[in-house]
């Protein structure tokens, strides 16, 4: 099975909540669109929740991975976008870290002014690599 090697220099900050990098030999790769705190109606879940937002964001990037026959072991890299302050900026990647736990593929994480949907504060976007199939 294809997962990332993951990279982190040992002369960087060890403490951070992810890695620094990954290197991928073989499989395909998936580019995500950015998932977003949105039901199946398409209705923003939890307004001015921000964690909320951000569990259902995930939830959302996890079903985008398993349609393409990927799980969180295959994320190679994430960047979350956060419509709010570097206190909100914090609490959502709590929650992005526990839900995609113990897995920790590079991520970015950055406030933004605004996203597509009114009253969404949270979207994730992501880079994975499916396995090839046996018979590819």
């Amino acid at each position: 099975m294809t997962v990332p090697r993951f990279v982190s220099p040992p002369e960087l900050f060890a403490g951070a909540p992810y890695e620094y990098g990954a290197v991928v030999d073989g499989g395909s790769v998936l580019f995500t669109a950015g998932a977003c705190p949105i039901d199946e109606a398409g209705v923003v879940v939890g307004p001015g929740d921000f964690e909320r937002q951000a569990d259902v964001a995930v939830s959302n990037l996890l079903a985008t991975l398993d349609a393409a026959g990927a799980g969180p072991e295959h994320l190679v890299r994430t960047t979350v976008y956060v419509d709010g302050q570097q206190s909100e900026l914090v609490a959502v990647w709590d929650i992005v870290a526990a839900r995609l736990a113990p897995h920790r593929p590079p991520s970015t994480l950055l406030g933004i002014g605004c996203l597509g949907y009114p009253e969404q504060l949270v979207e994730i976007e992501a880079i994975a690599v499916i396995p090839d199939a046996p018979d590819r």
